[in-house]
């Protein structure tokens, strides 16, 4: 399954933006947004990695971290306003595993995210081909369609096909790019063969979501569309 980052800010905003970076990179995503929530939404979902703000309500992430540090070795990464060279000292000692100040940009957070994941679970994040959206999850290690939390039975192509399409999100494919990057250019059937599985698939997939969803671009070929 997909690795389980938790984020706690108490920006809504921030918390927003994050999820939908994170959930577009394949990471299944809880959000906390103070301290106390923090440690309850640690203890239930146990994360793969913690995103952690330092000035929250009711506990700071000063001593959530603390907590956490008593009983796991969960990466921590901080996310904090605050960028004296103190600050983050006392992180690190409290057991930070990163420190990033805000503002920040995502996509860096995001790749700082994936850098301590590779560092702690290196077996994992090197192996396993999941691409997670809102209600769908593509496991092709597994080669496993999830939808609304449903396993859902798919043959291989539609699974690979879906898979190339959610992994390049927003992005377009001629019929002809997706049989020679998924069928394989040792394939010698024609380009009815992608609309075949895309009408399969529209079928699985049709009012799942309505943040994302497969898209003809007429005279072109497919996509898969994130709003």
């Amino acid at each position: 399954m997909a690795q389980k980052i938790l984020v706690v800010d108490d920006d809504l905003n921030i918390s927003d933006l994050l999820r939908m970076y994170l959930e577009k990179s394949g990471y299944e995503v809880v959000i906390a947004n103070d301290g106390r929530q923090a440690l309850e939404c640690f203890a239930q979902h146990s994360p793969d990695l913690v995103l952690l703000d330092v000035m929250l309500p009711k506990l700071d992430g000063w001593q959530v971290c603390r907590e956490i540090r008593q009983n796991s070795d969960t990466p921590i990464i901080m996310l904090t306003a605050k960028g004296e060279a103190f600050d983050k000292v006392f992180g690190f000692d409290l057991g930070a595993d990163d420190y990033v100040v805000k503002p920040f940009d995502a996509k860096e957070l995001v790749a700082r995210v994936k850098a301590v994941l590779r560092r702690k679970y290196p077996q994992n994040t090197e192996t396993e081909k999941i691409v997670k959206y809102d209600n769908l999850i593509i496991n092709l290690t597994n080669y496993e369609l999830w939808i609304k939390g449903s396993r859902i039975d798919a043959p291989p192509k539609e699974l690979e096909l879906i898979f190339h399409l959610a992994s390049n999100p927003n992005k377009v494919f001629t019929r002809d790019q997706l049989l020679n990057e998924v069928w394989s250019y040792d394939y010698f059937g024609d380009t009815r063969t992608i609309d075949v599985h895309v009408k399969r698939l529209r079928e699985k997939l049709e009012g799942v979501s309505d943040e994302w969803s497969l898209k003809t671009v007429w005279g072109v070929g497919y996509k898969f569309e994130v709003n």
